[in-house]
């Protein structure tokens, strides 16, 4: 008929028969029918039985067990935390920024958010290539000049012809050939916009050709100081305004696109059931009709996917969009300006901050460690307004982004307590975020290290040592 199994306070009942089922969910039925008509009686137990009349409950019967406060999952930080002593923190940490993996011209600073106080700087002032750090002055830009609630919009018009659709690129290459995206949530998807031009073809038009429009963004495909190996690469693509999947090659994959407009108008092609149209590069008629619109998640989300990947692609769109919003070219030129006159006006002190691109891949980048650490400082103290959403994207170390398997093998500190952006290239590396000390203060920090001669595993290593141990110590 059927068996009931127990394990500890949990029993599973394995029905083997029709009939068996049947009679468990009259069982069930009775039960529902039981509390609903039984309210009265049940009234006693929620209200502490103090009732009296027939929704009282005798005193023998069980009752809610009482409930203390909820302790909170993420405490907030204390205001009377003691911040480290400058002199005992530089002691600890001299010998790690000493370490033989890091070479020669390490430049560092640490400071205390509350305060605002240098704890240590060594040579933070020096301009160094920064790598993938560069993102985060590439997210206070964004944050900070466009709306972080608003969108980036692909469009999709009629033709110059029957039967043929234009693709417009909004520089948003988080569009998804796959629903859900595989690499971006919250990305809007290729059936999105196709079932909408379905929609507003006339019936029965079959499409031909997909003109596909990228002169949203102006200027060279690759950055100044990019390597011939760099685009496309695992990492990189040639920066158009027209791509999916963060112009990777298929939904998911790390390898990416040579291509990313063709490939945006062959998803296109694919999903409107057209797979054998003719996919080219040109331009949207003027004033032509819009057949479909979709947009991607906020800007605030974009920005917190480019810093946790350090996804390269996305920088660089977020960085035209605020050319755009600039008045300037939306090109590598225009996004580098527009980055590097957005921190200005947002009060950073950008002395020596010098860009090629907006991601950190140029090797002619040069960020002084002070403008890494205080840009995060600014994030975290509210003094770079808007600003916040920054921290949220930050990788913390051993769960999630480029930190997911670095960091936590530490005992001694406490998981989620460093929250830095990664940066790597030959021979350089980088890391620049917050921690939290034993004692509940927060810190910001930069590590730069561009004249790395160790291996990345043990430079890296060296890095998340500092990390830890400004999480890890008291230090007075």
């Amino acid at each position: 008929m059927g068996t009931i199994a127990s394990s500890g306070s949990t029993i599973v009942v394995t029905a083997k028969t029709g009939r068996f089922r049947r009679r468990m969910t009259m069982l069930v039925l009775a039960v529902v029918l039981l509390l609903a008509g039984g309210g009265m009686a049940l009234a006693g137990v929620f209200d502490g039985g103090g009732g009296t009349g027939s929704g009282a409950v005798a005193a023998d019967e069980p009752r809610l067990p009482e409930l203390g406060d909820a302790t909170p999952v993420l405490a907030s930080l204390s205001e009377d935390a003691p911040a480290p002593d400058p002199d005992v923190l530089t002691g600890v940490l001299t010998p790690l920024l000493a370490a033989p993996a890091l070479g020669a011209g390490v430049s560092a600073v640490v400071t205390d958010v509350a305060s605002g106080d240098v704890l240590l700087d060594r040579d933070a002032s020096d301009p160094a290539t920064p790598a993938s750090t560069a993102k985060l002055l590439t997210a206070v830009a964004a944050l900070t000049t466009l709306d972080p609630s608003d969108t980036l919009e692909t469009t999709v018009v009629a033709g110059a012809t029957p039967g043929e659709v234009v693709l417009v690129g909004g520089g948003d290459p988080t569009l998804s050939r796959t629903a859900p995206s595989q690499t971006y949530p919250g990305a809007p998807t290729v059936a999105e916009l196709a079932t909408q031009v379905v929609a507003a073809l006339p019936a029965g038009t079959p499409v031909t050709r997909v003109v596909v429009d990228s002169s949203l963004f102006s200027g060279p495909l690759t950055a100044t100081g990019w390597g011939p190996a760099d685009a496309p690469s695992s990492y990189a693509a040639p920066v158009t305004a027209s791509a999916v999947d963060g112009a990777r090659v298929s939904p998911g994959s790390q390898a990416r696109s040579g291509q990313p407009g063709l490939d945006a108008g062959s998803a296109l092609a694919d999903a409107l059931g057209a797979p054998g149209a003719t996919i080219v590069l040109g331009q949207a008629p003027d004033g032509a009709e819009t057949l479909g619109t979709v947009r991607s998640a906020s800007i605030a989300r974009l920005v917190e996917q480019m810093l946790s990947q350090s996804d390269n692609v996305l920088a660089e769109s977020l960085a035209r969009h605020v050319a755009l919003a600039r008045d300037l070219p939306a090109s590598f030129e225009g996004g580098a300006q527009a980055v590097t006159e957005a921190l200005t006006d947002a009060g950073v002190d950008a002395a020596g901050v010098k860009l090629s691109d907006a991601s950190g891949l140029s090797r002619l980048d040069l960020v002084p460690a002070s403008v890494l650490a205080g840009v995060v400082q600014g994030a975290a103290d509210g003094s770079i307004e808007g600003a916040s959403g920054l921290l949220s994207g930050l990788p913390v170390a051993g769960y999630d982004g480029t930190l997911f398997d670095r960091g936590d093998d530490d005992p001694a500190t406490a998981p989620g307590t460093v929250r830095a952006k990664t940066g790597t290239l030959l021979g350089v590396h980088a890391l620049a975020g917050t921690a939290v000390t034993a004692e509940g203060r927060l810190l910001a920090f930069a590590v730069v290290a561009d004249g790395a001669t160790g291996s990345e595993a043990a430079t890296e290593a060296v890095l998340d040592d500092i990390a830890a141990t400004l999480a890890g110590c008291g230090c007075r």
